[in-house]
């Protein structure tokens, strides 16, 4: 048995492992990493990297489909699935470069290629390597969650683990879960030529505004996506091409295939967590605020502490123990200011507080500003008119933004830096544009906040009408 010290052990090699590595290992740190399956973790090779590279295709051949209205001859925009599978490995192979191996044991980081399970506070066995370690990073994600339902185990289904390896195209994809990758996939297949039904046992995309979602499951419809919601999955039967799904209120959905995408599951089990004295809440890693678990020498980071899960907060959690672990700076991880998106067409993205939220928290205090994608010219000359951004205002600070609309998912990030800048509306409203840009959006979304106390206060044209009469 080989053993190794360090000052830093990562186990997992997903976003938040990897900029934890990357960071550690580039300030001076001695850093080991484990990773026991892909390097890149979920979102490079079964998440949001091949989802949003499929959503390219499905756009591509939509936009073929839909060309009359700008004066260019619709076509066919038949679609090759197994050519667009191909597209999407192609675009992870050119990614991967920069997640691999090779280039973080090139930064000068211990790269084991073992899953790592813990046999003492402090140590952790990989192989035939144990590794003592200073600190060490939890960052090993999640899975998908195959719920428990009957009959399920004896028909073939797909995860976003095996739905991108898939070649042949379905004729009728059945979707469990109108979540964000139920969703996005919905529309990518609905648009590829599958006839497409959700299956949501709630309400299709239930964290988000729900009238900005209401909006968007429309838009789906309009394209002919079925979306049933209030349909518990309760029994599962068929074979491969011929599959259905019944609901608990005897509703019955027929297709040839089937996406299980109702949630996630934290990959803990392999860890022996026990050993190490880490505590869990329903198979995640219970943590503070610093992201330090019950044994001090050990933070989990991203999904696998069952929070918001979502690759851009395990990069940020990275950030925030970086300067806990290597400096012993007091650092506390937030949520208020992270933001969330959908990468539909059109797309819906969030940050802070949801009106209800917003309601809720701040009552007679809250202001909501509204602002139409009708009213912007970049907007309307790219035929992109549908959209609606919302902005929650307290006492002239935003608390929270959704966006409906073309480019939501870019538009969101202005008001995530007001979330975690305290900035307020004015701030946002000196800032200038260029025209026309969907940029221009946010401004007058901000400008639409103070329209009405500079265009309807009488004190304001009071004022205004005495200084023209003193003007020479």
């Amino acid at each position: 048995m080989k053993r190794i010290k360090t000052d830093v052990l990562v186990i997992g090699a997903g976003s938040g492992g990897l900029s934890v590595a990357a960071g550690a290992v580039q300030m001076g740190a001695d850093v080991v990493m484990l990773e026991g399956h892909e390097m890149g973790g979920d979102c490079l090779n079964y998440g949001c990297v091949p989802s949003k590279a499929l959503l390219a295709s499905a756009k591509v051949a939509y936009g073929q489909r839909h060309g009359a209205a700008f004066g260019v001859e619709n076509a066919p925009g038949a679609v090759d699935y197994a050519a667009a599978k191909d597209h999407v490995q192609q675009i992870i192979a050119k990614i991967a470069p920069v997640d691999s191996k090779a280039r973080f044991e090139g930064l000068g980081v211990n790269v084991i290629r073992e899953y790592g399970r813990f046999i003492s506070e402090s140590e952790v066995q990989a192989g035939d390597t144990i590794i003592t370690a200073r600190r060490i990073v939890i960052a090993t994600g999640s899975s998908p969650l195959v719920p428990p339902i009957k009959g399920l185990a004896d028909v073939p289904y797909e995860t976003n683990e095996t739905l991108f390896d898939l070649r042949v195209k379905p004729e009728h994809l059945l979707i469990i879960g109108g979540g964000p990758i139920g969703i996005e996939m919905a529309q990518a297949h609905r648009r590829m030529g599958c006839e497409v039904t959700v299956i949501e046992g709630d309400r299709a995309l239930g964290k988000d505004d729900p009238e900005l979602a209401a909006l968007l499951l429309q838009s789906l419809r309009d394209e002919g996506v079925v979306i049933e919601e209030g349909a518990t999955a309760a029994e599962i039967r068929g074979k491969a091409g011929a599959i259905e799904v019944e609901a608990g209120d005897g509703r019955v959905f027929k297709g040839s295939h089937l996406l299980v995408a109702v949630g996630r599951k934290t990959n803990t089990e392999r860890l022996d967590l026990d050993k190490a004295g880490v505590e869990t809440v329903k198979g995640s890693i219970k943590v503070d605020a610093s992201l330090r678990s019950s044994n001090r020498r050990v933070y989990a980071i991203g999904d696998v502490t069952g929070g918001m899960q979502f690759t851009h907060v395990a990069a940020y959690q990275a950030g925030v123990i970086l300067r806990s672990m290597l400096f012993s700076l007091p650092s506390r991880a937030k949520t208020r200011h992270i933001p969330w998106a959908t990468y539909t067409a059109p797309e819906l993205a969030q940050v802070g507080l949801t009106e209800a939220q917003a309601r809720d928290t701040h009552g007679e205090k809250l202001e909501v500003v509204r602002f139409a994608y009708d009213e912007n010219d970049r907007a309307i000359a790219e035929r992109k008119s549908e959209g609606l951004i919302k902005l929650m205002v307290v006492k002239g600070r935003p608390v929270g933004a959704s966006i409906y609309g073309h480019q939501a998912g870019e538009l969101i990030s202005l008001w995530s830096l007001a979330l975690a800048n305290g900035l307020k509306m004015r701030q946002i409203a000196a800032m200038v544009a260029p025209y026309p840009s969907y940029g221009e959006i946010n401004k007058r979304a901000a400008g639409a906040y103070f329209s009405p106390r500079l265009f309807d206060s009488a004190l304001v044209k009071k004022a205004v009408r005495l200084v023209q009469r003193l003007l020479p």
